[in-house]
């Protein structure tokens, strides 16, 4: 039996673009170099796949679409602003859709800024990770400080009012006074939000098989705690462990895009458990607690990309006990916690006839709390469950504990 969203119809949309210049020396992801008759093809095959979908989706309406990789800036700008043109005309999109597109500031050109607005991007994420020319280097970037900044001038000036910038620490050499002379020039552009992200070293990487001499446990700890006290001064507001965003300014809260904020609706549609399908190359899905993934053979999509049956694999429908485990481990990532009232409607009983010892114990270590508040997104007061400062410094240890 299905438990959950079910009758929820409203879907994100991720779509992959795998293609890079050249892989960074810590990236983790499904990406490669590729030449241009390489990218027609996929191309060519996610427009088949954009069809077939949205032939199925035809009564649920889109809230949020994010176009990742790889590097979406990469490719001709032509090629992904046809993709979401037809993603547009084909799927139902709601008015204030969120429409987002990572770049990076090796590739992200004027012209193809402008591009991108005039199709119908709306939220664009720059990948900075650091302001360091050093430090870049030696992430394996390909640009520099200088051209970051030519990158937000750019976008700002092809229209775009919300942008996000990643930002890294625990890098290899880097300082903390570094670290914060980077998120200082941050802070300084203003942008709507702001992803600050601990360096992991992912095996299968080059970074996994170096020598790197990274920052020690209690430096990697003072970053972590003067980019939460740097940017709540500065008028970020944590909504997620890494991810910080501005309060959308009077004159302009009245249009319900951001529901008071800049924080990523795309985001937290995963953290939220709603539904999401995702497009391309190794893209996972979920919908109606189904989870399953697209293919990561590159021959074999864009060879089959009509036929779902051949490049969707890893299907699995997720039992009332695995629906539960993410509706707490994923919920606790956000700052406002889990929803107490939602887990009883959706699971028919209360959170503390699962979670109770659990609970119980961390609340009473400083660790997790209750707390009622109002919720912008239901215009109603709620009651959460959720880390505490603390608790959030701890959160991987705390969230395995909710695996039943």
């Amino acid at each position: 039996m299905i438990i959950g969203k079910n009758m929820n119809r409203e879907l994100s949309i991720y779509v992959h673009i795998p293609f890079c210049e050249r892989k960074c020396l810590y990236c983790d992801f499904l990406s490669f170099s590729a030449g241009k008759d390489e990218m027609d093809r996929y191309f060519d095959a996610l427009v088949k796949e954009i069809t077939v979908a949205a032939n199925v989706c035809q009564d649920r309406w889109v809230k949020s679409i994010f176009f990742g990789g790889g590097t979406p800036s990469f490719p001709e700008s032509e090629l992904i602003c046809n993709t979401l043109r037809l993603i547009r005309s084909s799927f139902n999109l709601e008015k204030e859709c969120e429409i987002s597109i990572e770049v990076n500031p090796a590739s992200a050109i004027y012209d193809k800024l402008v591009s991108f607005k005039d199709a119908g991007f709306n939220r664009i994420s720059i990948g900075a990770q650091s302001l360091n020319n050093d430090e870049l280097k030696k992430l394996g970037r390909l640009h520099d400080s200088r051209m970051f900044f030519e990158t937000y001038e750019n976008a700002r000036a092809a229209g775009f009012e919300n942008i996000n910038i990643d930002v890294m620490s625990a890098l290899p050499d880097q300082s903390l006074s570094s670290y914060m002379e980077t998120l200082r020039k941050v802070v300084e552009l203003a942008p709507e939000h702001i992803s600050a992200y601990s360096l992991i070293v992912e095996e299968g990487t080059p970074f996994y098989d170096m020598d790197l001499k990274l920052p020690d446990e209690d430096t990697d700890r003072a970053m972590y705690h003067e980019t939460k006290r740097y940017l709540k001064e500065r008028g970020y507001h944590r909504y997620e462990i890494s991810n910080y965003a501005r309060d959308v300014s009077a004159e302009n809260a009245g249009n319900g895009s951001f529901c008071g904020s800049y924080e990523c609706a795309h985001n937290k549609v995963y953290w939220q458990r709603g539904n999401y399908l995702g497009l391309g190359l190794g893209a996972a899905s979920m919908v109606d607690n189904v989870r399953w993934s697209n293919t990561r053979d590159f021959r074999r999509y864009v060879e089959f990309a009509s036929d779902m049956s051949f490049i969707r694999e890893n299907h699995e429908e997720l039992s009332l006990k695995s629906q539960m485990e993410e509706f707490m481990f994923l919920g606790l990532r956000l700052v406002r916690g889990v929803d107490v009232e939602e887990f009883r409607q959706l699971f028919s009983q209360d959170i503390t006839d699962v979670y109770g010892n659990v609970i119980e114990r961390y609340v009473e270590s400083g660790h997790l709390e209750i707390v009622s508040e109002s919720d912008p997104d239901h215009c109603t007061n709620q009651t959460y469950l959720r880390l505490t400062d603390v608790g959030l410094d701890v959160s991987n240890t705390i969230m395995a504990d909710f695996l039943l």
